[in-house]
């Protein structure tokens, strides 16, 4: 059998990064990108930042007090996008299967190249590749899977390469702290260390019935990744540019709330999908289809965004426009479109850390226990509006007939 090769590669200090290409007189400097309000949040901060205490997530009010002499940007999501699909063609171009995980994170299955060159040449020529014509700097690690692959590139930031050799996996975790491990959050890592684990070691030592029994369903995978065992696939790049959600009434209605409960749920399943796709849109559009088969659409422009409280009230907005005729509806619809990959924090400019505590915690309830398990009130009625699957996970649409509500 032979071992996988998985090159993990993240830009660093993406939207910091993108600022300085633009504006030289940033170099070296510290610079937050985020907010600008003081319950805004920081997006991105340099690494002259860090030793002052920032992060990333952090409250805007926290960081000014931290670090007063940073320079200070709003951000501009549109630029940040563009860079980003730089970076993104560059890839494609040089690489036979690869996952655009974020924004500015991406996945490479390098197996099997070794036999034409060697593997750790090319992921080296990548991305210095990558570096000379984006002008961005970007930190890599390879190694045999996923999870290896981006604690070894973490600990190697900023702009650097760093390689796990098949069979040096333990070796390389063992010292680390144990919330370097994908998937142990706060909670786990406070958990963790009220049992006396702080280091991956103690977790590859600790029998996995022990883990189970404490961490749930969640242990085995912990304790898999904590030895360097992780057989997540690479999810093959799909650059969808759209997704949208269609229904067909059992009987034709003038239903008024009936109407706008589907409109609600449908909108923000869409946004939901969003999210867990790490994509924004940068266009909404409504349809309604009359009883007599008669179909008008109306879009708009939007600021990047997959933001329930903005997408909302824009399909309603469209929707009263659309509906004057006062005939029995058929179908309604909503569809977004001009899609790019980034995560919401990416449309956090304006918005307070308080919102983006809501849609983290709505969202976590989502994946745990079903798109439906937490909604809007007023959608509470429309029980067949969800998805079964990411439309983000690089297959194609599956097209199935209109669902009868």
């Amino acid at each position: 059998m032979i071992s996988k090769s998985i090159l993990h590669l993240d830009l660093d200090s993406f939207f910091v990064s993108v600022e300085r290409k633009h504006h030289s007189e940033l170099n070296n400097k510290p610079v937050i990108v985020g907010g600008m309000g003081d319950r805004g949040v920081v997006a991105s901060c340099s690494y002259e930042t860090r030793k002052f205490g920032v992060r990333s997530g952090m409250p805007m009010k926290i960081a000014r007090r931290l670090c007063p002499q940073a320079t200070y940007i709003k951000g501009n999501a549109g630029i940040y996008t563009k860079e980003s699909h730089l970076v993104t063609e560059i890839i494609k171009n040089q690489v036979p299967l690869f996952e655009k995980a974020s924004v500015d994170e991406f996945y490479a299955d390098l197996t099997g190249m070794d036999r034409f060159f060697g593997i750790e040449r090319f992921a080296k020529e990548l991305r210095e590749g990558i570096i000379k014509e984006s002008g961005l700097p970007i930190s890599v690690g390879l190694s045999q899977n996923k999870v290896v692959s981006k604690i070894a590139t973490g600990e190697v930031k900023p702009d650097a390469m760093s390689v796990i050799r098949l069979g040096e996996e333990k070796q390389f975790l063992a010292p680390l702290d144990v919330n370097k491990i994908p998937m142990i959050g706060n909670k786990t890592f406070q958990l963790l260390m009220g049992l006396g684990v702080y280091k991956v070691k103690t977790l590859q030592e600790m029998p996995i019935e022990v883990l189970e029994g404490v961490l749930g369903k969640n242990g085995r995978t912990i304790w898999k990744r904590a030895n360097g065992i992780d057989n997540s696939p690479i999810i093959p790049f799909h650059d969808r540019k759209s997704i949208s959600n269609e229904r067909t009434f059992h009987r034709d209605t003038t239903d008024i709330t009936r109407l706008h409960a589907t409109l609600v749920a449908m909108t923000e399943s869409l946004a939901f999908q969003l999210r867990r796709g790490n994509k924004l849109a940068s266009n909404i559009s409504v349809k309604l289809r009359y009883s007599d088969f008669q179909t008008s659409t109306l879009q708009a422009k939007i600021p990047y965004t997959s933001a329930d409280h903005i997408l909302i009230p824009k399909a309603e907005e469209l929707f009263k426009k659309l509906y004057n005729r006062r005939v029995l509806i058929r179908l309604v619809g909503v569809k977004l479109s001009g899609l790019v990959g980034g995560h919401y924090q990416i449309n956090l400019f304006d918005d307070s850390e308080k919102m983006l505590s809501l849609y983290n915690s709505l969202d976590r309830i989502k994946n745990k226990y079903g798109e439906r398990s937490v909604v809007r009130a007023v959608s509470m009625g429309a029980r067949t509006i969800g998805r079964m699957r990411n439309p983000f996970d690089g297959e194609p649409p599956i097209v199935l007939a209109h669902r009868n509500q």
